[in-house]
């Protein structure tokens, strides 16, 4: 969807052009199409000079006198999405079958938020609710991106699934009740080694801030991967991958055993926060408490060696590699 450039676009427009950068380089530092810089310069300069404030003022002044033009004000379109509508086809199928029949004509073409848009804005138009499966209601949609085809755990390398290095790691959530916050725990699959952190909800932006925190304490010979399961919660996390160079995995859904490790040791920490713990209640000393406790816990899966001395005596190992 097209999007008007803001006042700071335009302040950072009108440094870079007195500058002397070129068109094109500016779009490229707006992340912008060139075309869209170029009609800025020549639409909203002042005597041949290009100021931040003022073209703005243009700008706006521009669209406010600009005569407001409704797409469904035009009779043809309006009777086509009357017909779709008047057959039970949803707003999203109409869009679809437009754009099929005119790809080219965006003008003969009208999008499902519009028609929804349109159906609201008048008492009279409400009815055509009742035509729709959903009364009006628009289908619910993700916010939180779901991962691509090359992160799914099936691609995982050979050297992860045989635990052959240190730093690939399984990661999962612990929560409690709705809304009172929980833990994400990240486990490595070769040492057991285990960190913990506090999180105050499953938004995507805060888990993703929350691990990125404590990865970053971590040399990179400490933090390769991470595999995940299909929780919103982790939607961001794929960020990690440019922020921290590590490589992220998703497990199939519904198969908890493909993170075992991960699953074992949420069952460990439940021993001391059990079902139903309000996390808003426990500190992040708390937190840091367990862990501990995990980390220096004899393991019978290491030969009865604790998780700590496994991952810095490997970590020693890599570096004098």
């Amino acid at each position: 969807m097209a999007r008007h450039l803001t006042k700071e676009e335009r302040d950072r427009i009108a440094q870079l052009h007195h500058r002397g950068f070129l068109q094109n380089q500016i779009a490229e530092a707006l992340e912008r199409d060139p075309g869209t810089i170029s009609r800025e310069l020549a639409r909203n300069h002042m005597d041949g000079e290009y100021f931040a404030a003022q073209a703005h003022d243009l700008a706006e002044r521009r669209r406010r006198e600009r005569p407001l033009a409704r797409k469904l004000d035009d009779p043809d379109l309006n009777a086509e999405v009357r017909r779709g509508l008047a057959q039970e086809w949803s707003p999203e199928q109409i869009e679809g079958a437009q754009k099929r029949a005119h790809p080219d004509e965006p003008g003969r073409r009208v999008s499902a938020r519009t028609i929804y848009s349109w159906i609201e804005q008048d008492e009279q138009r409400k009815h055509w609710k009742s035509f729709l499966r959903r009364r009006g209601k628009r289908p619910c949609r993700r916010k939180n991106p779901t991962p691509c085809a090359a992160a799914r755990i099936r691609n995982r390398p050979e050297v992860i699934e045989r635990r052959l290095r240190l730093g690939d790691f399984e990661g999962d959530t612990v929560l409690g009740p709705a809304g009172a916050g929980g833990i994400v725990t990240l486990v490595c699959r070769r040492s057991r080694f285990t960190i913990i952190t506090k999180i105050q909800s499953k938004d995507a932006d805060h888990v993703h801030a929350r691990i990125k925190l404590r990865l970053k304490q971590l040399a990179e010979e400490q933090r390769r991967s991470i595999t995940f399961d299909n929780g919103t919660e982790f939607a961001r996390c794929q960020r990690l991958e440019k922020h921290l160079d590590m490589k992220l995995y998703f497990a199939d859904p519904g198969c908890p055993y493909q993170r075992g490790t991960n699953e074992n040791t949420n069952g460990l920490i439940r021993q001391y926060f059990p079902k139903g713990t309000d996390f808003r209640t426990i500190s992040h000393y708390e937190v840091s408490r367990v862990e501990n406790l995990l980390n220096n816990r004899p393991r019978a899966c290491l030969d009865f060696e604790i998780p700590a001395a496994v991952f810095h005596r490997e970590t020693a190992l890599v570096n004098c590699d």
